[in-house]
């Protein structure tokens, strides 16, 4: 099959004139399509609605230690939260603390509280001259945007497949005492899907940074989020809090997990877990910023799940029904982009993206575009620091939310915008 590269000038205006006649007629239907952000669908939400279920005015009100959860009291989480938070994640309950709905508040105050009162005793960062984070890219969003916000400078480290390029990780870290962390997303990472390797987690472990408040945020988000109910499918990833202990680092490594997406996004729990001194930190100013978090929707989940065997046949169900929806993204990609060197995509087994690679220069036309017929995807260079991507070759598609419908018509839209944006590109570069 020949590729766009290797056809004639005319052959590529006469393709282009047919696709735009088809981009036109699509443009016409009025379509209202979004693939912009990670979320689950309606059949995923519909999973979990028993769960507002397990409680009511007649519930037995006490949890598994015959405290009445309705009241002040047990700051740091209910002890069958922490459980089976901890087992997400595969360490210890005793090193957790479970907070509100969203692990992203952690990770923001986290920063902040570094930037006003330092960590474990060192100078606050809002006093230094220079503070820096490592980025690997492309990431998460709304990581960039925690950093930019208290205006602290952000490197980018490359993506592999096996996670961040960990030669440049630990020669800069080692090198440089103003670099204070690194953003994580180690299993199923968005945007890519890519696990870090056992390996890559091992070397994350044993990273030896010159700034001893350096410290590495682990946000573990999918965690439980495969596609694939066989095992042998499925990413594995050891547990760096505690390589991090038998390293001598078991400050170094915040982590984070929630029920965002296992349940109901707007009303999860999450948890922290990290060693005992940062711990002790993380209590120390919680206490005064809470008496405590909902500690009824903690009971309300862990009644629902009740333990990681529960949490692991309610995410088989998650993933038959993400599954079905990466598929139609993969085959509309593959029937129509494959071959045409145009473009190449991720493969994961699990998280909730599919990375897209473009031509140099494309990711932003494409975008436009596609927005202009109705189909609205995550604004490109969105999964780099500034949203800047350097070779404007990135684009992240969300495959969770729109119905399957709606998904086959955002696949047939995004194609035709991609070859109608890298034609124009070809022909500019002749």
């Amino acid at each position: 099959m020949e590729t766009y590269q290797h056809m004639k000038k005319e052959e590529l205006l006469a393709l282009r004139e047919r696709l735009a006649a088809k981009y036109e007629e699509i443009k016409g239907l009025g379509l209202s399509l979004d693939m912009s952000r990670g979320k689950p669908g309606e059949e995923q939400l519909a999973l979990s609605m028993g769960m507002l279920d397990t409680i009511n005015s007649g519930s037995d009100m006490k949890n598994d230690t015959g405290v009445d959860i309705r009241n002040y009291g047990q700051v740091d989480g209910l002890p069958e939260a922490k459980r089976m938070l901890a087992e997400m994640v595969g360490t210890d309950p005793s090193q957790t603390i479970v907070f509100g709905n969203a692990s992203l508040s952690i990770m923001f105050d986290a920063v902040s509280r570094s930037m006003t009162h330092g960590v474990m005793g060192s100078t606050p960062w809002s006093r230094l001259d220079k503070v820096k984070f490592l980025c690997p890219v492309p990431g998460y969003d709304r990581h960039f945007s925690i950093t930019e916000y208290f205006g602290i400078e952000m490197i980018l480290v490359p993506m592999t497949e096996n996670g961040p390029d960990m030669d440049i990780v630990e020669k800069l870290v080692k090198e440089d005492e103003t670099i204070k962390g690194i953003w994580c997303v180690p299993k199923y990472s968005n945007p890519q899907g890519y696990t870090y390797s056992a390996e890559t987690v091992e070397r994350f472990a044993r990273l030896e940074p010159k700034a001893k408040d350096f410290r590495i945020f682990w946000d573990n988000a999918y965690a439980v989020h495969h596609l694939y109910a066989e095992e042998e499918k499925q990413d594995q990833l050891p547990d760096i809090v505690s390589l991090c202990r038998e390293a001598g680092h078991e400050d170094m490594v915040y982590e984070f997990v929630s029920t965002s997406k296992v349940t109901f996004p707007g009303s999860g729990i999450c948890v922290v877990a990290t060693s005992e001194g940062n711990r002790k930190e993380f209590l120390q100013h919680l206490k005064i910023q809470t008496i405590g978090h909902d500690k009824i929707n903690q009971l309300r989940h862990t009644r629902f799940l009740k333990d990681m065997d529960g949490v692991r046949e309610h995410m088989k169900k998650q993933g038959e029904l993400t599954l079905v929806k990466f598929k139609v993204v993969w085959d509309e990609l593959e029937r129509e982009l494959d071959g045409m060197g145009i473009g190449t995509w991720t493969y994961p087994r699990g998280g909730y993206f599919i990375s897209f690679e473009a031509m140099e220069g494309c990711a932003k036309a494409i975008v436009a575009k596609a927005k202009e017929a109705g189909l609205v995807l995550t604004p490109a260079g969105a999964s780099f620091p500034y949203g800047k991507d350097p070779k404007d070759s990135n684009i992240r598609i969300a495959p969770t939310y729109p119905s399957l419908d709606e998904l086959e018509k955002a696949g047939q839209l995004f194609v035709l915008c991609v070859k109608l944006v890298s034609i124009d590109k070809i022909l500019e570069n002749r």
